[in-house]
């Protein structure tokens, strides 16, 4: 069995495409990748924040539903994103940049024997950096070369994913027997799992919550964690693997990006599987990706009245000089 490789993104809801795009461009300095729709609600816009390049392992996205309410944080969900920084000092420079952007943190803390940094932004969407200056095992992307971060600090992937459960046990045994984890360290209520060459981008941290309420899904929450895999030749193995679990699936799915697979692994907890490839280079360039609507070629013929339904935001960079401070 080929097994997954680690985490290729998350997928949450906000409030405002808008505000989305000015936090993550302008406050945290990722690069919009891709600016496009999503594939099943076509009204609304699917943002995909990465590395300088795009690559598997280092994108955010999100979806911003019409008239969706908050979101509930509670037990069952995933409660939590990490990004991964090059050093402990990079969390040094985050406090001062977030202290002077308003953006509201808890200051650093150590976790698992590595440093890190939680915040929160404007939809109270859970987040944390983590250092990557004790870390060993999948390799880091490449920050943004243009961006308004000075690249020793700057985001370079996704780190471990959280999730918070109340039925701590089943979601253990679903992560090992199935999922091929292997939980290798624990603080209190909080498991470290780990998959393929582990460290911060291939690990998830499970936490037993049976106190809070159920949480609810909306904007400021997540809808779906994916992971990694090679190729389609793989994703086809994790198909017939969740079905002979008694998963119910997705089957195949073609999202031009990438393929998909998507599996409810445990009450409110969507997962996903995604190849490596093909990535977001091949329908625009690099000089200015994210920076037209993209849309893959099974919905082009439906761009003008796509266009009529989202409305326009700006998200030309190519021509800004970003100060890095």
């Amino acid at each position: 069995m080929n097994g997954l490789k680690g985490i290729h993104h998350v997928t949450a809801i906000t409030s405002s495409a808008e505000k989305n795009y000015n936090f993550f461009t302008y406050v945290l300095g990722m690069r919009l990748v891709k600016k496009t729709v999503n594939q099943d609600d076509i009204q609304t816009y699917h943002l995909f924040f990465a590395d300088d390049k795009g690559s598997a392992g280092t994108d955010m996205t999100f979806f911003d539903f019409p008239g969706i309410p908050k979101g509930v944080h509670g037990t069952n969900e995933i409660s939590k994103t990490s990004f991964r920084v090059p050093s402990d000092a990079a969390l040094d420079y985050w406090v001062k940049r977030f202290d002077r952007l308003e953006v509201k943190h808890t200051g650093i803390k150590e976790q698992f024997g590595k440093l890190t940094l939680s915040f929160v932004d404007f939809d109270e969407q859970h987040y944390q950096l983590i250092s990557d200056e004790k870390n060993n095992g999948v390799k880091a992307g490449t920050p943004w070369q243009k961006g308004p971060i000075p690249l020793q600090y700057a985001i370079t992937g996704l780190g471990p994913i959280f999730v918070r459960v109340a039925n701590f046990d089943y979601f253990k045994e679903m992560m090992e027997k199935v999922l091929l984890f292997k939980e290798i360290d624990q603080e209190g209520s909080f498991h470290l799992f780990e998959v393929g060459e582990g460290g911060n981008g291939a690990q998830v941290i499970a936490e037993y919550n049976a106190i809070l309420p159920q949480a609810r899904q909306g904007y400021g929450t997540v809808h779906h964690a994916a992971f990694r895999v090679e190729d389609r030749s793989v994703l086809e193995e994790w198909i017939e693997r969740m079905a002979s679990f008694g998963f119910q699936t997705s089957g195949f799915v073609d999202r031009f990006f990438f393929a998909s697979l998507y599996a409810r692994v445990a009450p409110q907890i969507l997962f996903e599987f995604a190849t490596d490839g093909p990535g977001f280079m091949g329908d625009e360039p690099y000089e200015t990706l994210g920076e037209k609507l993209s849309l893959p070629p099974f919905l082009e013929h439906k761009r003008e009245q796509i266009e009529k339904l989202v409305r326009p935001i700006d998200t030309v960079r190519s021509t800004i000089d970003f100060a890095k401070e």
